[in-house]
């Protein structure tokens, strides 16, 4: 989608880059154009490598609080994820503050697979495929941290209820930085957060979340009965709960108990419960996850052909979960 956020480069800027960070230059190189924030290209190199330059957002350009240095979360999700056994590209190179572009870049390996949004998947394929995404989150629920939040954007708590309403409380504050009218009025929807917040207490221990699981962030190999190939796109990632894991591989739906994902899950080790207060906690992670969504569209700029329809689905799902938790709590 296009976006405010993402960078243009000319062809002799990225063989300028790609020279500095991997000393050869580029043969080839296609725009990709699915993501929302970072500028993307998948780049063939002179020495037949094919590689991923992800290019952060003019370090003028400002973002949402979270958003700082966020490609800075990804490499480090990169470095925790693969020996944990969770597929993911390579990370080649990481750079940051670049003293020629300015910002941050990241060069990975490249894949062959193709992202599941794209692919054809029958029923008995997609019931397959999710049971593995609940083993692959499990294996990155696992890798534990020394604090709650977001470490890169400054956004963080000794206990997950402080780093978590200081995350909402950002956004919130991103809204009126922006502008934005939201859906219903900030002041209730911080009320309502705080009023409910008591059941983020039952986490104790800082996990490495995702956050944005969804098919289009996911990998698969292709041909018959295709795999999950790597998971994708961890900027978005936090240290918290790993109930919020299931939030965006659900995006505007429901988490059920029998959904493979969370058979998958399970089998890998990882502990799912079903009880009011964990429905009630991922109730917030789907209120701040549409929060997120509606309020990016502030630096972002999204062309309104495409983004209406996501703004429409965000803010009907951010009225149901504040209902949800008002009539909880």
């Amino acid at each position: 989608m296009d976006s405010r956020t993402k960078r243009a480069l000319e062809p002799g800027e990225l063989d300028a880059l790609t020279r500095r960070a991997l000393g050869t230059g580029v043969a080839a190189s296609t725009e990709l154009t699915d993501g929302f924030a970072n500028a993307v290209w998948r780049l063939r190199l002179l020495d037949g490598r094919e590689v991923v330059l992800k290019l952060s957002p003019p370090p003028e350009l400002e973002q949402l609080r979270y958003e700082r240095d966020l490609l800075r979360t990804e490499a480090m999700v990169y470095g925790l994820a693969g020996p944990a056994g969770v597929p993911v590209p390579e990370l080649l190179w990481a750079g940051f503050d670049d003293p020629v572009l300015g910002g941050d870049y990241l060069v990975l390996s490249a894949l062959d697979g193709v992202p599941w949004n794209q692919a054809r998947v029958d029923e008995a394929d997609g019931h397959a495929l999710r049971r593995e995404l609940g083993g692959h989150l499990a294996r990155l629920n696992a890798v534990t941290g020394d604090v709650y939040g977001y470490p890169h954007a400054g956004l963080t708590g000794a206990t997950w209820r402080a780093a978590f309403l200081t995350m909402v409380g950002a956004v919130l504050a991103d809204a009126d930085r922006y502008a934005l009218t939201l859906p219903r009025p900030p002041a209730e929807i911080s009320a309502v957060v705080e009023a409910s917040a008591g059941v983020l207490d039952e986490v104790t221990v800082p996990r490495l979340v995702h956050f944005d699981a969804w098919p289009g962030n996911v990998f698969l190999t292709r041909g018959a009965s295709p795999r999950v190939q790597a998971i994708i796109d961890h900027e978005r990632a936090f240290w918290g709960d790993p109930l919020a894991d299931f939030v965006t591989p659900t995006i505007f739906g429901e988490l059920n108990e029998d959904d493979e994902i969370v058979a998958g899950y399970r089998e890998a080790g990882g502990i799912v419960e079903f009880t009011p207060s964990a429905r009630a906690r991922i109730a917030l992670y789907r209120l701040y996850l549409s929060l997120i969504m509606l309020v990016e569209h502030g630096p972002r700029q999204y062309p309104q052909e495409h983004y209406a329809f996501i703004r429409d689905l965000c803010a009907a799902d951010l009225a149901k979960a504040l209902d949800l938790l008002s009539a909880a709590s």
